[in-house]
């Protein structure tokens, strides 16, 4: 019988950081969603085993299959993926179709399980717009032929996503079209030209809904409405502080206990930092920074457009929504109201994290 031909070694690296991730976030869920998980259902261990069975096993399942398969599959299907994106996004907002929980329609509800398609779609668009720029090389940093087609794409699937709405999550998909525009080969007034349109176009959707608003004054003056638009980033810093260097112990955070709000959401940093304190919550950090040191060399190494851009993209994704997370609830940015990966609860969300991961870990074995 023949030999069978091994794939290249991949960034085992990369996987380790990842699985390091994992596991910690796993851990601080089962701490974090303890009292909501028996308030709700009378089982202190509900989320975390959800997210176990809904979002890791699948996920890393996905990781493995996607680490294996050819990355440059993923370029004849973007426009595809895409499509179904769209539609996805579409049936989110029908009644019905889409789940609501606090006046946002973001999931799809298939009865044992949500399913998040703006997760989904910030994975297409990354291959989609990696595609794009492969097969335009010589037309990259024209205006009509390279730029303004992919940005119509964005504008469309960014407005899908505020009719949600959601916010926090548009402006992480903009993030990681402008990192790609500008990998791709975008002439810089273009994408400066499109940066200040997008600054008016978010301080209108801010003015039109109170709650966002509430939070930008909330950010400049935490000291207002303590017990109102102030309250989550106060009892946030309250937690932060509590911990101190060495954290408060594992299990023993007291905001968890109804103070502070999402905490198996986008406060759980906030959480963990209260339980194993500054010093720990650096290691994290270290972690994260070291994902992004690797991530990025990948996509610097990779034998082709499509492969950079896509290491690009996933890696800008993953990196960009940490910072997004964590500047939020230590009040360095507003507050966006979107999860850590790989630690906040969300079965959808970590599954196709995973499954990016994967991708990323293809591209890495062709690396030079």
């Amino acid at each position: 019988m023949p030999k069978k031909l091994d794939l290249p070694k991949m960034d085992y690296v990369l996987l380790g950081l990842v699985l390091t991730l994992l596991a910690f976030g796993l851990l601080a869920l089962s701490s974090a969603s303890s009292v909501l998980s028996f308030e709700r259902f009378g089982n202190n261990h509900f989320y975390v085993l959800r997210q176990i069975t809904f979002g890791a096993i699948p996920g890393l399942i996905l990781l493995y299959f996607f680490s294996r398969i050819n990355y440059h599959v993923w370029q004849k299907f973007a426009p595809l993926l895409v499509l179904i994106g769209m539609v996805l996004l579409v049936l989110v907002l029908i009644p019905g179709i889409g789940f609501a929980v606090g006046g946002a329609r973001r999931w799809i509800d298939f009865g044992y399980f949500l399913f998040q398609p703006a997760e989904f779609v910030k994975l297409a668009i990354i291959f989609y717009l990696a595609s794009w720029y492969d097969k335009r090389k010589l037309n990259a940093n024209d205006l009509y032929y390279g730029f303004l087609p992919t940005l119509f794409i964005v504008g469309i699937i960014s407005g899908l996503i505020i009719l949600e709405p959601d916010l926090g999550t548009m402006v992480g998909l903009a993030l990681i079209a402008a990192t790609m525009f500008f990998v791709g080969g975008a002439k810089i007034k273009h994408l400066f030209s499109t940066a200040l349109a997008s600054l008016l176009v978010l301080w209108l959707l801010i003015k039109a809904a109170p709650y966002r608003l509430e939070r930008i004054v909330a950010y400049f003056n935490p000291q207002v409405d303590q017990q109102g638009i102030s309250y989550q980033i106060n009892q946030a810093l309250l937690a932060i502080g509590s911990g101190g260097l060495w954290g408060t112990g594992f299990g023993q955070s007291r905001q968890k206990f109804n103070y502070l709000p999402e905490t198996i959401g986008d406060s759980i940093f906030a959480i963990m930092s209260e339980e194993l304190g500054f010093v720990r919550m650096t290691i994290l950090l270290l972690i994260l920074l070291f994902f992004a040191f690797r991530g990025y060399k990948i996509a610097k190494n990779a034998p082709d457009v499509f492969g950079k851009l896509v290491a690009a993209g996933i890696t800008s994704w993953l990196v960009f929504q940490s910072l997004m997370n964590i500047g939020g609830i230590t009040a360095i940015i507003p507050l966006a109201g979107i999860p850590l990966p790989f630690i906040s609860y969300g079965s959808s969300a970590l599954a196709i994290s995973l499954a990016s991961i994967g991708v990323l870990l293809n591209i890495s074995r062709f690396s030079e």
